[in-house]
């Protein structure tokens, strides 16, 4: 039953949350206790002791960096909004995903992969964000360390708390630590809620503030479509090279919206935001169609001469 039902939940997560974008803008502070749960989750999975550093990360790091500088340089020299080179920019440097262990590893991925480039990812964006912020966006005059403190704040609570409880709980409390282990489908229908807030409150704010800007955001939307369809087609070709096609697509394409949201509202042009709400309905529609295919071809039932022939070779042997 749960294999029919799960590859439309995130679609109607989606449009629940489009249209009850008021409603659910009002609960968007219960998401980052949301995203803390999915990654004790996830990290409770793995054997956080063991974790290495693998030479895809720095492919997909080398990426990030430099896409989102030039793609936003590129805008710029050919006179293109400032809003939708903002967009870009943050659209590309935007985290990974707290929420891509549970969404890659339905997809067969592999756990330890994931989990490890959700904390590198998330500390490349700590540092390499304010460096970029220095000198683009609304606040060039802060400090580079009052910048990274910001960031990191917002990282730390829901990327470093989880890592660290998991590992206490691995190495003191191992029994607790399996029962969270055996719950990590959760973390599904955990992001599913995430999302629903998440996009609710970026809606909200398009309707409340989109107003004159309309130009710029049928922009954000094209920019975003083009932006998924790079991040997720380079990032399967750089993990296809390096043995896991999945983890690549799925570090690389699916972004932490709600925190790519935040840099823009505080340190860019507001609207620049709307890029990655577009970019969350993209990418859960192209993750719901990934689930869907999934399970279309891991739960198909043989076909009848073969089963056929399975029971005649069961009767042989007996």
């Amino acid at each position: 039953m749960k294999e029919k039902i799960r590859p439309y939940i995130l679609p109607c997560a989606i449009v629940l949350g489009i249209a009850l974008h008021r409603w659910c803008a009002m609960f968007s502070f219960l998401v980052p206790y949301i995203i803390f749960s999915i990654l004790l989750l996830t990290f409770a999975a793995v054997d956080l002791r063991h974790m290495k550093f693998k030479p895809l990360y720095l492919w997909l790091m080398l990426f990030q960096v430099a896409v989102s500088i030039g793609g936003y340089c590129v805008l710029c020299m050919l006179g293109a909004d400032t809003i939708v080179a903002e967009g870009v920019l943050v659209g590309v440097l935007c985290p990974v995903a707290s929420s891509v262990a549970v969404i890659s590893c339905m997809l067969g991925a592999d756990r330890t992969t994931v989990t490890g480039y959700t904390i590198v990812g998330n500390l490349l964006v700590a540092i390499m964000a304010p460096l970029y912020f220095s000198f683009i966006g609304l606040h060039q005059d802060m400090p580079f360390w009052q910048s990274f403190w910001n960031i990191l704040r917002r990282i730390g609570p829901t990327i470093g708390l989880p890592f660290f409880v998991a590992l206490a709980l691995q190495m003191w409390l191992p029994k607790a630590n399996d029962l969270l282990s055996r719950h990590t489908g959760w973390g599904f229908y955990l992001w599913s809620l995430a999302l629903l807030f998440t996009l609710g409150q970026t809606i909200d704010f398009i309707f409340l503030h989109g107003s004159g800007h309309w130009d710029s955001i049928v922009w954000l939307c094209v920019a975003a479509l083009a932006g998924c369809v790079l991040q997720f087609g380079c990032g399967r070709w750089l993990g296809h090279r390096h043995g896991d096609t999945v983890s690549g697509g799925q570090l690389l394409g699916q972004k932490n919206t709600a925190m790519g949201i935040w840099m823009a509202n505080f340190y860019l042009h507001p609207l620049a935001s709307v890029f990655l709400a577009f970019y969350s309905i993209y990418q859960n529609i192209f993750n719901s169609w990934q689930i869907a295919r999934y399970e279309k071809s891991h739960h198909q039932p043989r076909p009848e001469h073969d089963s056929a022939a399975g029971r005649q070779q069961d009767n042989f042997e007996q």
